[in-house]
């Protein structure tokens, strides 16, 4: 039975086809069944010349009337709130073209299918509707596909393009529009090509997504074959090496966010490129402070105990007027707040994770001064908890005013509430009616603010948080609904996750040493380039597959823990960095970079995540 059967395909659905930026009559197109739930359209040129142009597989909902747009990893409803302090490409319905123009917002979008997780495109036209997906390959004989979606009327569009092309404008990162990408074949006399779609019905519920995500892994990842450089403990000897060698300054007892490939290129070693800087948690601080203790617990290494210990003990040292730690340590002026356009504002997302890592530190070596750091920040944010539980996004670093309440990343303190709550049961209480706040978010697929750097953006990290927080509290209480909504935002997650192998340039840095996209994420639609940030949940996904008794949630972080086993640096001039380093942004499309480049600064949070994810594998049995 194909996808089609199992959800009643309607016949409308059926695919069409046409040919962009050519006469089409020296075109042939037929479309037909490929046996396996899926179409192949054949297109064949007996021109009298050779020709450029581009083939369009479209597929049309009628009755659009609220439409929700994915792609996954790239595109999530509007994409971008209206808000939202960052530009990139946003849907918005019927643009006024006499109105105040901002180039990414639009009614069409056209995108190059590297951009996207899995090659696919969805949408749900309306609430209580069935939505539909159409996906393609990657790349086909005629290069690079596109995936796009566009509005008209009330008519919903879906469409692959052969090959790629991005419209109405390119993103590359920044504020500054690049022109539209389009991308031809140059057709023979008497050439063929065949072309594979799929069209999928989905259910009402948005989540449906997750089957055809699933369907895609397991289609794609056959070719794809996993390719780590090391094993699991070479791995998290390599990241805490890194961590140690590279990162940590003992004065005045700091990770530093990154470190230069290139130790000469400014003299004095390099330092001058270093950030001479600190998050208190996500990019830097505590969190990787403790995968530092995982490890020099397991291995019995003093230098690297040490050096986590004074990390942790400086984090501490100083809380905000507001009873928090702080955001931000800068060397030339201390600490202060987070990366927000909010003056003084602390982000919830970085505290509550800083928060989460120091009640796990004291649970590992029994610190007491820690435990009263970690008390103090949960009690400070248990007292700002607002009536429907939500805990806030943005906190004023001297009164505790909560800045903003918008967006998910609160979710952040429900581990770290739910885990201390050995110590008080108020924390629990405070977890769980977080946590019905929150679930709303998840059901509704709409997670999003995670990221200090990106505002209110869907990301990757949202679905991180959002899957410790659930684990938490399913470990707190055993009680099924967290689990559910646990593997809900797991899914989310995944969405962002590689199923297949981008092609790279052969001579790029990633085509040279053959690097496997597969197990990677899309840090968010804003940020788009592959991170390895997703090992932060290593160990709720390996438990969430024990407890769903779903295998599918192991092998995904089986997979992503294989995925940053490769470029980490096994000796000095290794991909010409020295050993230990991690980089943090791998470019798997044109985007900050040409495609094929390779960040050339190790970061701290980049080797940090690696070796906890490698230190929760190895308590999990895996070493391979």
């Amino acid at each position: 039975m194909t996808d089609a059967d199992a959800v009643g395909l309607r016949p409308q659905l059926r695919p069409t086809a046409e040919v962009l930026d050519a006469d089409p009559t020296g075109f042939a197109i037929d479309i037909r069944d490929d046996g396996t739930g899926g179409h192949l359209v054949r297109v064949r040129f007996d021109g009298p010349a050779p020709v450029d142009a581009a083939v369009r597989v479209s597929i049309t909902l009628p009755g659009a009337s609220d439409p929700w747009w994915m792609i996954p990893g790239l595109f999530y409803g509007e994409n971008r709130p209206a808000q939202n302090d960052r530009l990139f490409p946003r849907f918005q319905a019927a643009v006024d073209a006499d109105g105040p123009h901002d180039p990414f917002v639009s009614d069409e979008w056209h995108f190059r299918s590297d951009r996207a997780a899995s090659p696919a495109v969805m949408v749900w036209p309306g609430a209580g509707r069935h939505g539909a997906a159409l996906s393609t390959a990657p790349e086909t004989a005629l290069g690079l596909t596109g995936l796009g979606f566009a509005l008209h009327g009330e008519q919903a569009v879906l469409s692959a393009t052969f090959p790629a092309r991005e419209h109405p404008v390119t993103y590359y990162g920044d504020a500054e529009p690049r022109r539209a990408q389009v991308l031809r074949h140059r057709f023979a006399p008497g050439e063929t090509v065949e072309l594979p779609v799929r069209v999928i019905e989905l259910l009402p519920d948005r989540h449906d997504y997750a089957r055809v995500l699933r369907e895609l892994h397991a289609e794609h990842s056959a070719a794809a074959p996993l390719r780590p450089w090391v094993d699991v403990s070479t791995a998290a000897t390599l990241a805490a090496e890194g961590l140690l060698r590279w990162h940590y300054d003992p004065d005045p007892g700091v990770l530093l966010e990154t470190a230069g490939f290139d130790r000469e290129v400014s003299g004095q070693d390099g330092r001058p490129v270093d950030r001479q800087a600190m998050h208190v948690g996500w990019v830097s601080g505590i969190p990787w402070a403790y995968a530092m203790l995982r490890h020099a617990a397991r291995t019995d290494d003093e230098n690297l105990r040490a050096a986590a210990h004074r990390v942790i003990d400086f984090c501490t040292a100083e809380l905000s007027p507001s009873g928090t730690l702080w955001g931000v340590w800068y060397r030339n002026r201390g600490w202060t707040q987070s990366w927000t356009h909010h003056r003084r504002g602390l982000h919830s997302r970085t505290l509550g994770e800083a928060t989460q890592f120091l009640v796990r530190a004291v649970d590992l070596t029994g610190d007491q001064a820690w435990r009263e750091i970690a008390i103090s920040n949960l009690d400070a944010v248990v007292a700002r908890q607002r009536d429907d539980g939500a805990l806030g996004s943005i906190h004023h670093a001297e009164t505790g005013e909560v800045l903003s309440w918008r967006g998910t990343a609160g979710l952040a303190w429900v581990g770290a509430l739910a885990e201390a709550a050995q110590w008080d049961p108020r924390y629990l209480a405070a977890a769980e009616r977080a946590g019905e706040c929150y679930a709303a978010a998840v059901l509704d697929e709409n997670l999003h603010g995670a990221p200090e750097d990106v505002d209110l953006a869907p990301s990757s990290e949202d679905g991180y948080v959002a899957v410790m927080a659930y684990m938490a509290l399913y470990r707190a209480t055993r009680d099924d609904v967290w689990l559910g909504l646990a593997g809900r935002a797991a899914d989310f997650a995944l969405s962002f996750r590689y199923c297949y192998d981008v092609s790279f340039p052969p001579s790029s840095m990633l085509g040279v040493y053959d690097f496997g996209t597969r197990g990677a994420d899309q840090a968010s639609p804003s940020n788009q380039h592959l991170h390895a940030y997703g090992l932060v949940m290593t160990r709720e996904m390996l438990q969430l597959a024990e407890a769903t008794g779903d295998a599918h949630y192991r092998e995904r972080a089986v997979e992503a823990l294989a995925c940053f086993r490769q470029f980490v640096s096994r000796f000095d001039g290794d991909f010409n960095a020295y050993r230990g380093m991690v980089t943090e942004r791998y470019y798997q499309t044109e985007c900050f970079q040409p495609k094929g480049m390779l960040l050339t600064l190790s970061h701290a949070w980049s080797a940090g995540v690696l070796l906890l994810g490698c230190e929760d594998a190895i308590a999990a049995g895996i070493r391979d």
